[in-house]
């Protein structure tokens, strides 16, 4: 590996302050950053907070005001000879951008990703079923060969829309892997394929669960892990420097790898940082996978809380604790109320009678309309589920929706071809 595993506090500051001037020297090897880092930026006092906070934050609407055809001249410092390949952003907000990778990055980003299952204990006695998306978007095929850089064996399946569900969980039957890979939502969505079909998961071959590109709320957890019979762990990363963190075995929070990422946690309004336990907005510098992208005080978008230490134990513990307070997630208004998808989704899942749902606003009539479709787990009388779910979102949200119950498997073969669920629906 191109780093080894630091294993204190004092290593980890050390290679920090010779990396930040790293990427500082990088940045201003770039046309962009030239018009935007002081010019004399003492290089020698970056572990200054004064120092560093002449560096300008950085965020997506700065690079997409580059015109496409000159972002790999204006922004990155890489001739083209030594990119490996391109890194697709997720998008999620806006066009996605893409990234240039060196072959030097992909050393350090194979070894971030395969950090992730270091922390969820996972070896070369494992084999991996890769259920995430294999294409333009990283996540699917490094963490594929991340894993087989450990010795663990990988079934490259794919998401659904490149081996449809149903073959999956005949290859999860047959091929007995240890360990699943994918996005949260393909994991529920595979569990409630095989329940509908009378295959009990939880008896079957895997006993780890490693996904990421997803917010994982508690109850989503809850609800995945019992099907599965299996332990989740989550992973934290982005296109604009690689695999960040991952879960350890208290589950409390993604231990960040600051040997290869410096962090800073940020107040919203004044931009100074935050204490423990406050959120604040996440700003990343890579330090190490920035030969061709010099991002620099990068801010992800991403509202945070911060730990100096977690609860998990083994040698990811001399990492800090980072945990999402899902405040990124999206939202809607219906008839004035704002219902943020991920406390839905949490408010939903917390029911063990529902299996799975999707949500669609609509407008007849010049009415907003907000119905819930859900698929309900055993022998639950419908007419119970319905009028207590109706009670409950009109208790909890106050919002009255309609309720409709769908068979088993209706969903599922409606999800089969996204990459990620697609719960939230706004047709108005």
């Amino acid at each position: 590996m191109p780093l080894e595993l630091p294993t204190s506090k004092k290593q980890i500051l050390d290679i920090q302050t010779v990396r930040k001037r790293v990427a500082v020297e990088r940045a201003l090897a770039s046309p962009f950053h030239k018009t935007r880092i002081p010019a004399d930026i003492n290089l020698d006092r970056l572990d200054s907070p004064e120092e560093w906070n002449r560096i300008p934050i950085l965020d997506k609407e700065m690079l997409r005001a580059i015109p496409p055809q000159d972002f790999l001249t204006q922004f990155c410092n890489a001739p083209r000879k030594d990119i490996a390949e391109l890194w697709r952003s997720g998008g999620s907000t806006g066009a996605p951008l893409f990234y240039p990778r060196t072959f030097r990055d992909m050393e350090y980003g194979r070894l971030s990703f395969a950090r992730v299952f270091e922390c969820a204990g996972a070896s070369a006695e494992d084999t991996a079923h890769v259920s995430f998306p294999l294409g333009i978007h990283p996540v699917g095929t490094l963490m594929a060969r991340a894993a087989q850089s450990l010795g663990i064996g990988v079934n490259w399946a794919g998401a659904g829309n490149s081996t449809p569900s149903q073959a999956q969980i005949n290859l999860l039957k047959m091929l007995e892997p240890t360990i699943w890979m994918g996005m949260s939502s393909y994991g529920l969505h595979l569990a409630n394929m095989a329940e509908a079909e009378g295959i009990d998961l939880a008896n079957g071959s895997v006993k780890k669960l490693i996904c990421s590109a997803e917010q994982v709320t508690d109850a989503k957890r809850r609800k995945i892990e019992n099907i599965w019979g299996a332990e989740l762990f989550d992973g934290f990363g982005m296109t604009e420097a690689g695999m960040m963190g991952c879960e350890g075995d208290a589950h409390d929070g993604f231990q960040v790898f600051t040997d290869m990422f410096f962090i800073e946690v940020l107040a919203e309004d004044t931009l100074e940082p935050v204490a423990e336990g406050e959120p604040g907005t996440l700003v990343v510098t890579p330090l190490w996978t920035n030969h061709a992208t010099p991002f620099i005080r990068w801010n992800s978008g991403d509202i945070v809380t911060w730990r100096e230490k977690g609860g998990s134990s083994g040698p990811f513990s001399v990492f800090p604790v980072i945990k999402h307070t899902h405040r990124t997630a999206g939202f809607f208004k219906i008839r004035g109320v704002n219902m943020n998808h991920t406390e839905f989704e949490d408010f939903i899942f917390a029911d063990d009678n529902i299996a799975d749902f999707k949500v669609e606003l609509s407008t007849q009539n010049d009415m907003e309309n907000l119905d819930v479709f859900v698929e309900i787990r055993g022998d639950v009388p419908k007419a119970q589920i319905l009028e207590k779910l109706q009670a409950s979102i009109r208790n909890t949200f106050e919002v009255t929706a309609g309720i409709n119950i769908l068979d088993r498997g209706t969903l599922a073969q409606e999800f089969e071809q996204s990459i990620k669920a697609q719960r939230f629906l706004d047709k108005r």
